[in-house]
């Protein structure tokens, strides 16, 4: 079930880096909310009640009911600019939404079954991920928070691709739509050799050669006179 969430907003008046920065000694986020037949909106929120909201996974890619005085309405986040070093979300844009009309959304993937894949479990391999989330296209009832896919069957060097990935109803990928190709999204890679293990292993190497010619110089040396004596 999809977690509900909210947010608070309040019209801002000001404009500029100025009133912004004034914003954020408050506590308080500048932000836009533009889409659907309206005009855009100047907003402004809550800081900590943004920041612990954007904590969460889900978040990111939900419909939140949006309260702007004594309306509500379905928006998404669209783009969220953080402090380069600092926890502060400096700006946010927000993007209202139709329920009748197709939505365009990244959603995080989940891996499931990792620790029992036979190539890790058995083998030592490694789960090497090469994208973490997708773009997926449908109506808003049914964007998922998240997609799945399960890699408990993946031996070593094998892999998963996107055609793999389990697909609400109703929802398709991107990716697919514009003519992707199918591509492999995690496989499970041979254990890492360290530098330790690799010198370790090319020391034993170098003193058995160096044992194969000590016994060769012995074998020849043990030879005896071959001549008859007369």
């Amino acid at each position: 079930m999809a977690a509900d969430f909210q947010l608070t907003v309040e019209p801002r008046e000001g404009k500029g880096t100025g009133s912004s920065r004034r914003l954020r000694r408050e506590g308080l986020v500048p932000g836009i909310l533009y889409g659907g037949t309206r005009d855009n909106l100047s907003i402004q929120l809550k800081h900590n009640e943004l920041l612990h909201s954007l904590e969460v996974e889900a978040f990111h890619s939900a419909i939140i009911t949006l309260k702007y005085g004594e309306i509500e309405q379905d928006v998404v986040i669209r783009s969220v600019d953080m402090h380069p070093y600092k926890q502060q979300v400096m700006h946010v844009d927000l993007q209202r939404i139709d329920e009748n009309a197709t939505l365009r959304m990244t959603v995080p993937i989940h891996y499931m079954g990792e620790d029992d894949a036979p190539g890790v479990k058995l083998d030592g391999g490694i789960v090497t991920k090469m994208i973490n989330e997708a773009e997926v296209q449908c109506l808003p009832k049914n964007l998922p928070e998240n997609l799945e896919v399960d890699i408990a069957a993946l031996g070593l060097n094998e892999s998963v691709h996107l055609s793999d990935l389990k697909l609400p109803e109703g929802v398709e990928l991107v990716h697919f739509i514009s003519g992707g190709e199918d591509l492999a999204i995690a496989a499970v890679a041979p254990p890492k050799t360290s530098a330790a293990d690799e010198a370790e292993d090319a020391a034993a190497e170098a003193e058995g050669e160096e044992g194969e010619a000590a016994d060769g110089a012995d074998s020849s040396g043990d030879g005896g006179d071959s001549g008859d004596d007369s």
